[in-house]
């Protein structure tokens, strides 16, 4: 049922995302049945045994279902992640997800192969995120590594790449890698960056072929 703004409803929303899930994952139906029942069923032995039935009955029943609602959580994004792996624009929509005090940039750099550099502002500094293949992504970070640098001399410029290959992140784990490096930064210095980064981000920049994903806002920095 949805609800007065027009969005849908708690419920809508967890049977749209179990829709989703079960496309990419058949299987969840029947996990998330087995895990529930059968830690359910644990418990009411134990009750039956114990001369416990009456409160470990329920209290069986309610870990269950946490138990099973917590796996289908992860199931759910790791379906997700899976959906739009590979697609251009994939990173920006996870960067996007990024806790407050991350300042994100969507595809800063973009080829005619749909190659992509998004940046990102945080702690660590600035750092340059590509997608797509290492042979072609690498001459592109340094590109924009070095455009980067001539606006910001003294501050730490990382850059990681997201995709499938060997030595770089996957999509499940970008946030994490971004989240784990060294704070470099102070807030004063997060901002006086993206100040400077503001005339960068002003210059023309030619735009793919073929759609990006919705999430991504290019050229808007993420506040």
């Amino acid at each position: 049922m949805a609800r007065k703004d027009g969005k849908p409803g708690r419920f809508a929303q967890i049977r749209e995302t179990y829709t989703l899930t079960k496309r990419n994952d058949p299987k969840i139906t029947w996990i998330l049945l087995g895990i529930f029942f059968g830690i359910w069923a644990v418990f009411a032995i134990a009750g039956y045994f114990l001369g416990m039935l009456g409160f470990l009955l329920p209290l069986g029943f309610a870990v269950g279902l946490l138990a099973a609602t917590v796996i289908f959580g992860r199931r759910a994004e790791a379906s997700a992640y899976r959906q739009i792996e590979g697609q251009p624009g994939a990173a920006a929509a996870v960067l996007e997800s990024l806790r407050k005090g991350w300042f994100v940039t969507p595809a800063v750099a973009i080829t005619k192969n749909q190659d992509v550099v998004h940046r990102v502002v945080g702690r660590p500094g600035v750092i340059l995120v590509s997608e797509g293949p290492s042979s072609r992504v690498t001459q592109l970070l340094a590109v924009e590594h070095k455009k980067t640098a001539r606006f910001l001399p003294e501050t730490p410029i990382l850059e990681v790449q997201c995709g499938t290959e060997d030595g770089q992140v996957r999509l499940p784990k970008l946030n994490r890698k971004l989240m784990k490096m060294d704070r470099n930064l102070k807030p004063a210095q997060i901002t006086e960056a993206r100040r400077r980064l503001e005339a960068l981000s002003s210059q023309p920049m030619s735009a793919p072929h073929g759609p990006m994903p919705k999430t991504t806002r290019a050229g808007r920095p993420r506040g």
